[in-house]
């Protein structure tokens, strides 16, 4: 009887905005987005519990028992700290401040 060959997966986290781990992994077939999740050993490295974890594979959340295939990326969601929506209000507000800065230093010709 033929092995069959192990799936070669990624997992990846981004801990905060500029930063992203990637653990390359080979599993055995048959093997879930949690066996992956446990051996990269991102969770133990970051401090990360399983309950309420979102975690999913490429972009879209999945349950712990989804079946990997070869070439999946398994990502780690975490928490937003901030309202996408809010947050380009404030991104808004602060590129007038500047923008109105930098206009005060100008003097229009008489």
């Amino acid at each position: 009887m033929d092995r069959a060959e192990p799936l070669a997966v990624e997992v990846v986290y981004c801990p905060r905005p500029g930063l992203t781990e990637q653990v390359p992994l080979r599993l055995p077939p048959g093997a879930t987005l949690l066996d992956a999740l446990q051996a990269s050993g991102l969770l133990e490295r970051h401090g990360l519990a399983m309950g309420g974890l979102r975690a999913g594979i490429w972009c879209k959340v999945q349950e712990p028992g989804t079946l990997l295939r070869e070439g999946d990326r398994v990502e780690i969601y975490r928490a937003l700290r901030v309202d996408p929506k809010e947050a380009r209000r404030q991104r808004y507000e602060q590129h007038k401040l500047r923008a109105n800065e930098r206009t005060k230093g100008r003097t229009s010709p008489a």
